[in-house]
Order: C-alpha cells, then sequence, then structure tokens
C-alpha cells in the first residue's frame, strides 16, 4: 500500500467528495483530505483508511502542506454564497491551487465543474456557471497536466438537483412553472460521475483539457418530472409553465416547496436558463464505460430512490457547511472575552435505560420532529427561509444514526458521544451564535437521565433583543421537548413508540 499513488481530495465533507474518498480507496488509492474541520470526518466509514490534513483552499501554508507527496489531486471545492464576491474568491483559491500543485510537483489534478451551453457569451452565464468555467480555465493554465469534467444536472441520492427535482414532483401534483422547464438538459447519475473521476487519476500526463460528461438521454425538465412520477409510482403531472418567474422568483418559488433552500436554488434555476447538453464524449476513449454505463435517467432516479427508501444515503447537498453559518467558538470554550452565553437547562428523570433514552435522543428531527408544540418549530423555520436560511426542511440523511457534519433539519451536528451526548449547532439565521445539547446518563437506580441545554451567544444589541424576546417561550418550547423525549422513550419501551410531540 505504501507504493500505491497518494490522491488528495478536497471538499472531503461536501456530496461528491464524501463518495469520492470510498471509491478512490476502493480503486487502490491512498487518500489524504484536506479539509477545514476535520472533526467532520471522524464519523465517517472510511474515516480510519484516509489522512487528514486540517486547512482552506484559500490558505497557501495548509495547502502547500496538504500538497507534499501527491500524485493526483481532486479540486472539488467552491466559494457559491459565501457573498457577492464568490467569484473573486474561486478565481483567487484555483490560482493558489494550482500554483502550490505545481511547486509540489503534483502530476494531475482533476476538477468537476459545469456543462456550459454552446454558443453563449460567457459574461451572459449565471454567476455559478460563469465562475465554474473560470476556475477550470485556471486550473488548466496552472502548468499541472488537469482534467476538467462539465456535467449537468447530476442524479443521486442527496444531492441538491435531486432533491429539487423529487419534492417539486411529489408536492405539486399541479406545477405553475417557470420557462426553464422546457430547456433541454443531459443528466448524468451520480455513480457515472464518481467512476469518471476515478477513471481521470490515471489519465496520461499529456492529456490536459475538459471534458464534457453526461448520461445517455437529453430531457426538458418537464420530460424529467414526468418520468420521475412514473419511476416513483406517482399519478402523472399537470404542468403550465408560465412567463413572468424570473431566476431570482424561480429560486424562492423552489425554497418553499423544497428543502433547498433558496440561495442554493438560485445557481441551479439560473443554470437552467440555458440548453446545457454535451457536445463531445471523448472521455470514453480514455475511461470508457463498462457494460450498463452511464446510466440511463430512469434508472438513476430508481437507484438514489432505493437509496433514499433503505437509508443508505452516504452524503447529502447539505453536507457541506452552510455559507456563512459559524463555527467558532464552541460552547465549551473557556473564554468568551466578557461576552454574554445565555443557558436554558432542563433536566428529567427517564424509567427507561440510557441506551432507550438515547435512542430517542439521536432520533430526533427529520420525519420524528422536535417533540415539542410543532406549530412553534414549523414557523421558526418558515421564518429562517423568509430570511434566506436553510429553515426546517432539510430533514436528516439518515432516520435511525447521525454523525458528525450530518445536517439535522436547521442544525448540524456539531458533536456526538454516542449513547451519551448530542451536540447542535443552529444554522438558522440568528444574531448570535446558538447550540442545543442533549445528555443522557445512567441515573444509578436502573433508570436514566435526560439534560437539555439550549445556549446562546449574542452579536450585539440585537442578539441580546432576540434572547429575552424568546425567553418567555422556552417553558414551552424546550421544557415540552424534553418531557416529551422523555415520555417518548418509557411509552417506546412499554408498548411501542409515541408520536412526536404527544403530551
Amino acid at each position: 500500500m505504501e507504493d500505491a499513488r497518494l490522491c488528495l481530495v478536497t471538499g472531503a465533507s461536501g456530496y461528491i467528495g464524501g463518495r469520492l474518498v470510498p471509491e478512490l480507496l476502493d480503486a487502490g488509492y491512498r487518500v489524504r483530505c484536506l479539509v477545514r474541520t476535520p472533526r467532520k470526518l471522524r464519523d465517517q466509514p472510511w474515516a480510519g483508511r484516509v489522512e487528514v490534513a486540517r486547512g482552506d483552499v484559500t490558505d497557501a501554508g495548509s495547502v502547500a502542506a496538504a500538497l507534499e507527496g501527491v500524485d493526483v489531486a481532486y479540486y472539488l471545492v467552491h466559494a457559491l454564497g459565501t457573498g457577492r464576491d464568490f467569484e473573486r474568491t474561486d478565481r483567487e483559491a484555483a490560482r493558489l491551487f494550482g500554483e502550490r500543485a505545481r511547486r509540489a510537483g503534483v502530476g494531475r489534478l482533476v476538477y468537476l465543474g459545469g456543462l456550459t451551453p454552446a454558443g453563449v457569451p460567457e459574461r451572459e452565464l449565471s454567476p455559478h456557471l460563469r465562475s465554474r468555467a473560470e476556475v477550470g480555465r485556471i486550473l488548466l493554465g496552472s502548468g499541472v497536466p488537469t482534467a476538467v469534467l462539465r456535467a449537468a444536472v447530476i442524479i443521486g441520492s442527496g444531492s441538491a438537483s435531486f432533491e429539487m427535482l423529487r419534492y417539486l414532483t411529489e408536492r405539486l401534483p399541479v406545477m405553475v412553472t417557470p420557462r426553464w422547464v422546457h430547456t433541454r438538459i443531459q443528466p448524468i447519475a451520480v455513480r457515472d460521475v464518481l467512476r469518471v473521476l476515478v477513471g481521470c487519476a490515471g489519465l496520461p500526463a499529456d492529456v490536459g483539457r475538459a471534458f464534457d460528461i453526461g448520461g445517455p438521454e437529453v430531457l426538458t425538465y418537464v420530460e424529467m418530472m414526468r418520468r420521475y412520477a412514473a419511476v416513483a409510482g406517482l399519478p402523472r403531472r399537470l404542468i403550465v409553465p408560465v412567463p413572468v418567474l424570473t431566476p431570482g422568483l424561480s429560486s424562492h418559488w423552489v425554497g418553499l416547496v423544497t428543502p433547498v433552500p433558496a440561495a442554493i436554488a438560485r445557481p441551479l434555476t439560473e443554470s437552467l436558463r440555458h440548453e446545457v447538453v454535451c457536445r463531445e464524449r471523448d472521455i470514453e476513449r480514455y475511461v470508457p464505460s463498462p457494460p450498463g454505463h452511464p446510466i440511463g435517467f430512469d434508472r438513476a432516479v430508481a437507484l438514489a430512490l432505493e437509496r433514499v427508501r433503505d437509508a443508505q444515503v452516504a452524503t447529502r447537498w447539505s453536507s457541506a457547511s452552510v455559507p456563512g453559518a459559524p463555527s467558532d467558538p464552541l460552547p465549551t470554550d473557556p473564554d468568551w472575552a466578557g461576552g454574554s452565553l445565555y443557558t436554558d437547562v432542563r433536566e428529567r428523570r427517564a424509567d427507561v435505560a440510557p441506551d432507550a433514552l438515547w435512542d430517542v435522543v439521536e432520533g430526533i428531527g427529520g420525519e420524528n420532529g422536535w417533540y415539542s408544540f410543532p406549530l412553534a418549530w414549523a414557523v421558526r423555520g418558515w421564518l429562517d427561509r423568509l430570511a434566506g436560511g436553510v429553515g426546517l426542511r432539510r430533514g436528516r440523511r439518515d432516520a435511525r444514526r447521525l454523525r458528525v457534519g450530518d445536517s439535522l433539519d436547521f442544525w448540524r451536528v456539531e458533536e456526538i458521544q454516542r449513547g451519551r451526548l448530542l451536540r447542535l449547532r443552529a444554522e438558522m439565521r440568528l444574531p448570535g451564535l446558538a447550540w442545543l445539547e442533549m445528555h443522557v446518563d445512567a441515573d444509578g437506580a436502573g433508570g436514566a437521565r435526560y439534560r437539555q441545554r439550549a445556549l446562546f451567544h449574542p452579536h450585539g444589541l440585537l442578539g441580546q433583543v432576540y434572547w429575552w424576546s424568546v425567553s418567555p417561550f422556552h417553558a414551552v418550547v424546550f421544557g415540552g421537548m424534553a418531557r416529551n423525549i422523555v415520555r417518548a422513550a418509557e411509552r417506546a419501551q412499554a408498548r411501542g413508540p409515541a408520536l412526536p410531540g404527544e403530551g
């Protein structure tokens, strides 16, 4: 194994990167992951088989250290959603990465970008596609042999494109839709994307160019929705396109109907304004498709739905951190620089074994809800959506198990000590930092003790006003939550699971 080639994967905590790592390992490569927060990889099933380098693609020192001894580097990051200057951030990060890769003697760069429409001037592209195209050019000009893969809509369990398609189709039997639903698209199954990404590690050294990659069919979005409905066993959908829905309005419409927030939906919908169809299939010369590949649309949807139904979704679009979400400090940090840290603490005893109580705690959120005042949680989610946040509908990657880095409605799992502690960090729009901790311990008398702690570190006067304005509702929301979690565990042990929010 020491003689195996070393691959660096940036974006390993994201949707594609998190799936690429095990594919590279299974193909016999050694893998190093460059991530800003290494603990996010801790609970990945492949975590013990990789090297982890802490750093960021915008930091020259950490990039240089991560690239040392690397044969193939995968560039799977972008700054979309980090602010109005995201194109500049993407540009500078790509230049830095390419320059450091050349200095380190890296033999190959591989980048996954977006499929751009033929004959459309770059200035008319969406900022998302324009930036992706620019990053590809920068890496191709780095002096390191580079393969730029350009894909349109990726169909796979947990992808943002698939979630958007899935929820639009499932929730709206009659749809008033924007004009882009008649745009021709060449979707590709995530399995084929990963297969080609792995294959690019073995490209000849003299190959440095962009490749279009896509599935075997070209479809309009209307056709994709109707065929999704057929595969999912849904009645035929009635779709009425209207000309007045701009990309901005479309993104808010998608944000209201699906778990994908408007900030992420907008670049997806803007990318559908123009036809995105492969102009060549030259990658087949270097990475030939095995029998049954590339996978057709119906089969790709069926595979994705099978993963969703079996709770086997390896990564989701929300695996990557929400742009602008807080990362520091932790509620356990000793020094708050004179700032306030408000807490709401609830404790209850449960007449169950600690493991039974923990099962309820780890199963919280998503379809199971939050065990208190559902209307209050729903309203808070809608308000967050209206403010441009993620809202309450991201759900869970897995119905039973959580791991560090998982998104959980408008929270993210920051720490999990299985059987004992679950700490969630808020990713809703707030004037401060917020966490929710749930502790389970044995009580020494054959039962368990549940301790729940909500924490809030306000930013400025607005943060102070926010805490004191919502604190009167804590007895109902947090008190009810603690009470109902304990009751659910006791009922589950006695006569089966209770409905979230009962009591």
